[in-house]
């Protein structure tokens, strides 16, 4: 029997100067190796993730950080896309703001939600710059209990690091959750952290950077947790992909 691996699309403006891109090919080898969780990855820049078709046949979408991405239009698509199909998501920094960002627009029917980054003279900047700048910042994050994220995690308490300076704005917050986003991390401050939806089968967002944690040499569990979701993904569809597996796309 032909044994095919979950396809992930990694969809990001893939470059050397991001680091947690270059942490990828290493966390799927590890994946693989540790975890006997093999995916079949490929990189999709979000230039092309807005196209017809762009993620038919993917088993998990990992939105990547890299922002400001260099078509937010592909970005929010990639995110649409997973969570109107069902495919398990996982959005880290970048991803996470553009998560928040299309579910403002596409399901809080905030139209002209913008983020800051991208449209600073925007009047409703659901993602607005941080009081303090995270980029370099390593805190603490409580995950609640008995929500996807502690399931993912394994614990309701964890240390992350960032590398961002743009996060929900709070003023949001109520109108976001009226509407079904679940926040369920925040740092010490009370400031939101983590986002899930709970009625997707695994539907995930952190502002913190998962993909670099450690050496590199370990995925981190919310790492574990979409490529798990992407092989039970992949078993609920029947397994029909065309092609054989392979470890990643390096």
């Amino acid at each position: 029997m032909t044994y095919f691996a979950p396809r992930i699309a990694l969809v990001g403006d893939r470059s050397p100067a991001v680091r947690s891109h270059a942490r990828i090919p290493g966390l799927l080898d590890a994946l693989a190796g540790h975890d006997q969780l093999v995916l079949d990855a490929y990189w999709i820049p979000t230039e092309d993730a807005g196209a017809p078709g762009a993620l038919d046949g993917f088993d998990a979408v990992w939105l990547l950080p890299g922002s400001p991405y260099r078509s937010e239009a592909g970005a929010l698509a990639a995110v649409r896309t997973a969570r109107e199909r069902g495919i398990p998501f996982l959005g880290t920094c970048g991803g996470f703001q553009h998560a928040v960002l299309e579910f403002a627009r596409t399901v809080c029917g905030i139209g002209d939600a913008v983020h800051a980054e991208e449209a600073p003279e925007g009047r409703r900047q659901v993602i607005a710059p941080l009081s303090c700048s995270l980029v370099g910042h390593e805190g603490a994050v409580t995950v609640t209990p008995g929500t996807l994220a502690e399931r993912a995690l394994g614990a309701t308490r964890t240390q992350e690091r960032y590398h961002c300076s743009y996060g929900l704005n709070a003023e949001y917050l109520d109108r976001l959750r009226a509407h079904g986003l679940r926040f369920s991390g925040a740092d010490d401050s009370g400031d939101v952290r983590v986002l899930e939806l709970p009625e997707h089968p695994f539907f995930l967002g952190t502002l913190f950077q998962p993909e670099l944690s450690g050496d590199g040499s370990r995925p981190h569990p919310m790492i574990r947790a979409l490529a798990a979701a992407a092989v039970a993904h992949a078993a609920g569809v029947g397994g029909s992909h065309s092609s054989p597996a392979v470890t990643a796309t390096p």
